[in-house]
């Protein structure tokens, strides 16, 4: 994590005030809650409408800070202490990362995607790390806060930063992308994420196309090329090289097999048919998202064989395509950290494809943020659901009241079921499993469909 003097940081940002007395304290770390403070921390305090942290900053000196910014526009700032008085708290947080970042001697890899941005973020990590000291967004620490602190939890020693960048609005992904200066970006895909702030997926495109504005001369474009949204966008005379990943032949690596076993995915690519990569996770989306991985280990001239020791060992964070022993000797499928129309649909498709289980059960909650024509995309969710492939479906969320409706349309009344109170649904799902069932849980993440699990796994 960062370390300098006071006097080092006030040449990272501009400070409004004397700092003589106090220049050669150290500062480790950056914190913004005065509940978590760290011995050493600078405490940044921001303005919120609710809450003004400079009414915790002697709280956080208290605690252990080694000194705290101060905006200059709030009266009374506390006399005889470590103060640093700036014209706004967030945007020298984020100039102190930028700065920071340009002093490490390392690469960033920025990731960006309506889907599949944290599993990407893994395998890359996981892949890089076979040969290079790495660090990754950690949580979701992928916002216009979240990342400058991620980059100034970097270590000296870090190698290669892997930093995820989320967005809900136009100019996000820029701002974040000018910060960390990315010597190699990637796009997993182009979703309905954010269509109620973007209005269109020509809008989540261009959204998501930001990262490259931050990209290094002549620093590598990886993205998603069967989306026409991206492949139109992208000029070959941009001053960075580019490279693809997807299903068809047209991009730069492709699967040219895959197989679902029961606890992953085996695959082969065009470049060298005859290596065979095995990926301890489900689904054909995840196997794209193994091909950007590729495309990053190469770029940082990782080895075949460590890159598929590195996706064979390859850790995902929690509630992503998570496989888990359910009740009655079922097993779970949790993919309930969120979920839009593209990512569901993957889901659904893993699960027909999933062989070795005689009952396969659904359990769907509301996708979040998807705009005017949300009902719409819900009811089609339930219309693709096929009886041959899921034998049971439960819809939770009063949108997923249209997946209901759309389902019930393909099923026999007796095998789809909607709620609205989580412990309904466990019981009713108890009381489904005989024993041996596969079960996914999918939702965006403001239904919490985690809680469904565990209370089914208490009972």
């Amino acid at each position: 994590m960062i370390k300098r003097s006071i006097e080092q940081v006030a040449d990272m940002i501009q400070v409004e005030n004397e700092i003589a007395s106090f220049k050669d304290l150290i500062i480790q770390g950056v914190s913004i809650d005065s509940r978590n403070i760290q011995p050493g921390n600078l405490f940044v305090p921001f303005k919120g409408e609710n809450v003004d942290g400079h009414k915790y900053v002697e709280q956080a000196l208290e605690k252990g800070a080694a000194a705290s910014l101060w905006e200059k526009d709030v009266p009374n700032p506390p006399k005889d202490l470590p103060i640093i008085i700036v014209e706004d708290s967030l945007a020298s947080l984020q100039t102190l990362a930028t700065s920071y970042r340009n002093q490490l001697n390392l690469k960033v890899v920025g990731i960006t995607g309506s889907n599949g941005k944290t599993t990407t973020k893994d395998m890359i990590t996981s892949v890089l790390s076979q040969e290079f000291i790495v660090q990754k967004t950690e949580g979701n620490y992928n916002s216009h806060i979240g990342l400058p602190l991620t980059i100034l939890g970097l270590k000296e020693e870090t190698e290669i930063a892997v930093l995820e960048m989320g967005m809900s609005g136009f100019g996000e992904i820029e701002e974040l992308s000018l910060i960390a200066q990315p010597d190699a970006a990637v796009i997993t895909n182009i979703g309905e994420s954010h269509l109620q702030e973007l209005g269109s997926r020509e809008g989540i495109a261009k959204a998501k196309l930001e990262i490259v504005l931050g990209l290094k001369e002549n620093g590598l474009f990886v993205y998603f090329g069967d989306e026409p949204l991206l492949q139109n966008a992208v000029s070959q005379s941009e001053p960075y090289r580019i490279q693809t990943f997807g299903n068809r032949s047209t991009n730069t690596l492709y699967p040219t097999s895959v197989s679902q076993q029961s606890e992953g995915s085996i695959f082969t690519v065009n470049e060298q048919p005859e290596l065979e990569f095995i990926l301890p996770v489900l689904g054909q989306h995840n196997v794209n998202n193994a091909l950007a991985a590729i495309l990053i280990g190469r770029e940082f001239g990782v080895s075949d064989t460590n890159i598929k020791e590195g996706l064979l060992s390859l850790k995902l964070t929690k509630m992503r395509t998570e496989m888990l022993e359910g009740p009655k000797e079922s097993r779970y499928i949790n993919d309930a950290y969120n979920a839009s129309p593209t990512s569901m649909k993957a889901a659904i498709k893993l699960m027909s494809e999933i062989q070795g289980y005689s009952t396969k059960i659904v359990i769907l909650g509301d996708m979040l943020e998807l705009g005017p024509n949300e009902k719409e995309f819900h009811y089609d969710i339930g219309k693709q659901l096929n009886p041959s492939d899921i034998q049971y479906v439960f819809t939770y969320g009063p949108l997923s009241m249209e997946t209901y409706r759309g389902a019930t349309e393909q099923y026999a009344d007796n095998h789809v079921f909607h709620f609205e109170d989580k412990d309904k649904l466990a019981d009713s799902l108890i009381a489904t499993l005989k024993g041996g069932e596969l079960v996914l849980f999918k939702g965006s993440r403001g239904m919490k469909l985690e809680e469904v699990i565990e209370r089914t796994q208490r009972k």
